[in-house]
């Protein structure tokens, strides 16, 4: 037995859990060098709040991985109790069975992850196997407990996580990926069921599985978020810390995380929050758009919360302890926070700046979606030139639906979605097309203004070019996706003249080394002659 223990628990080369796959893009496996980075975040807060004590020397400390798969954080975290309680308990034997039954739980998210854990934790995928490390279990399943869910439908949905019937109703054998962590009304009650008696966990952490393809979309792509469900659950058990890897897309919303990052940004509690805004730097490989961020929630923790930004295993900038809740969306990086408010505050001393938003149209300015005309006028009574997906073609002006007023104006259009699959965005913005009179668009493009001549609209363009503005845009704009609200801290100028980004930072404040900043974000952006076919994103 304790030849076993000294085998399981010491460091190997190399780390068997640095070499296995990916589930899939939603459902990946935690590096250990990440989960050990939050487990030394945890024990720096544990310390601050408790006199300097050390969380790996408390044999009362009770952890939960409520959403495990390899069973990183459930064997790092052993390996740390038994160390940190030699002193306590010195026989090795008694020190590992009493952190094994006693310490440390979870709960596996499918059945084949729950047999790798037990094998990461307990060197036996099951617990009273013959090679397992720790005696005292009544059951193969030890604590890291799995059982088959089904979803409870409502209509065409499950009522707990939106998982849409006709996707996730399987056969018996099969996934039905009803995580038991969320498919519950009384999350301590099934607690309870699962591990017997109250069960009060110190630490919650953990990497959720972050959505569900809910069948639509192209091929099936369409995804519903689910990771905001564990992080609610787990905040709900009030635990002394909280600790999750989650897609970083919650800090400016998106669908159906309006009312999560709402929530989480008014919570003071958060005590620090790691960002990789960078495809690839967390996992490999594997695309989350928006990059991945992992945050500390302490229950009596008070004051701001540390925000550092990481390029790799770099720290940029300097990391800065603030209020999340400052604005309605999470800025991410510390040195953006004080150029928006620069910005803010001229515009509330002059009331006279509204936002640009305010005039940019909504989705489907025309309502037209992505139909495609004919190539020339020929043979239509009332033409009407319309932009789509990288052409522009001619449709009669009664397909036009919404905004008709609009087609005899000038506008200046810009497409919805923008972007590359790559690891910079640093265009943020497509190419702004000065549209004149007798034209449309498709849902390809919002109209970002409606102009009184060309001259307005083509001073507008300018101003959509300029590096301000779509430094100010990639506040807000987390994805490819960009929205009426992206530009909502833009500054709504008169167009009567031209301009700069010299004219803007001289009116807003901007300091040399604040434009060396945006300058290393966004790239110079120069007037596309050749535009009117726009560019589309790479979705």
């Amino acid at each position: 037995m304790i030849e076993q223990a000294n085998f399981s628990l010491r460091g190997r080369n190399p780390d068997v859990l640095t070499c296995i796959a990916n589930l899939s893009n939603d459902e990946v496996f935690t590096p250990p060098e990440l989960a050990n980075r939050m487990l030394d975040t945890l024990a720096e807060a544990w310390a601050a709040n408790h006199k300097g004590a050390n969380i790996w020397a408390d044999k009362t400390a009770r952890f939960l991985d409520p959403c495990t798969k390899s069973g990183v954080f459930l064997r790092e975290i052993t390996s740390r109790l038994t160390q940190g309680l030699e002193t306590e308990i010195p026989n090795l034997e008694k020190r590992v069975n009493h952190i094994l039954t006693q310490q440390v739980f979870g709960i596996g998210i499918t059945q084949i992850t729950s047999l790798l854990a037990r094998r990461s934790v307990y060197c036996s995928k099951h617990a009273q196997g013959e090679h397992s490390i720790a005696n005292g279990f009544a059951s193969d399943d030890g604590n890291i407990w799995f059982q088959r869910l089904r979803h409870t439908w409502e209509s065409d949905k499950c009522k707990f996580c939106g998982a849409v019937k006709s996707v996730y109703d399987r056969a018996a054998g099969l996934e039905t990926h009803a995580y038991a962590f969320i498919h519950t009304t009384n999350i301590k009650t099934r607690l309870a069921e699962i591990f017997g008696g109250n069960m009060q966990f110190d630490v919650i952490i953990g990497n959720p599985p972050y959505q569900l393809g809910d069948g639509g979309g192209g091929g099936g792509a369409s995804a519903t978020p689910i990771y905001n469900k564990f992080v609610e659950a787990a905040l709900s058990l009030e635990p002394r810390y909280v600790s999750m890897i989650t897609p970083s897309r919650w800090f400016s919303g998106g669908k159906g995380l309006d009312d999560f990052r709402d929530r989480m940004l008014r919570d003071g509690r958060f005590v620090k929050l790691v960002d990789f805004p960078q495809l690839y730097d967390v996992f490999p490989g594997v695309k989350i758009r928006g990059g991945v961020s992992y945050w500390l929630w302490g229950r009596d923790h008070e004051g701001g919360c540390e925000v550092v930004t990481m390029i790799g295993n770099d720290v940029i900038g300097e990391p800065a302890v603030r209020s999340l809740n400052a604005y309605d969306v999470l800025i991410r990086r510390n040195e953006a926070v004080r150029i928006l408010d620069k910005v803010t505050g001229f515009r509330i001393q002059n009331e006279s700046e509204p936002s640009v938003a305010d005039r940019v149209s909504a989705r489907k300015p025309f309502g037209l979606t992505n139909q495609r005309g004919k190539p020339t006028k020929q043979g239509l009574k009332e033409p009407v030139l319309v932009y789509g997906n990288q052409q522009t073609s001619f449709m009669e002006r009664s397909a036009i639906t919404s905004n008709i007023d609009w087609i005899d104006q000038w506008k200046v259009l810009l497409v919805k979605a923008h972007g590359t699959s790559g690891r910079d965005d640093v265009t943020i913005l497509g190419e702004p097309v000065v549209a004149a009179p007798g034209s449309a668009c498709t849902e390809t493009y919002l109209v970002i203004g409606v102009c009184n001549s060309e001259v307005e609209a083509k001073n507008l363009a300018a101003y959509m070019r300029t590096r301000f503005v779509r430094f100010l845009v990639s506040l807000r704009k987390i994805t490819q996706n960009i929205t009426r609200d992206s530009y909502r801290f833009v500054p709504q100028l008169p167009m009567n003249r031209v301009w700069t980004d010299k004219d803007l930072f001289e009116r807003y404040g901007i300091t040399l080394r604040q434009i060396t900043f945006i300058e290393s974000l966004i790239a110079e952006r120069l007037s596309d002659e050749a535009g009117g076919h726009g560019e589309n994103g790479d979705e």
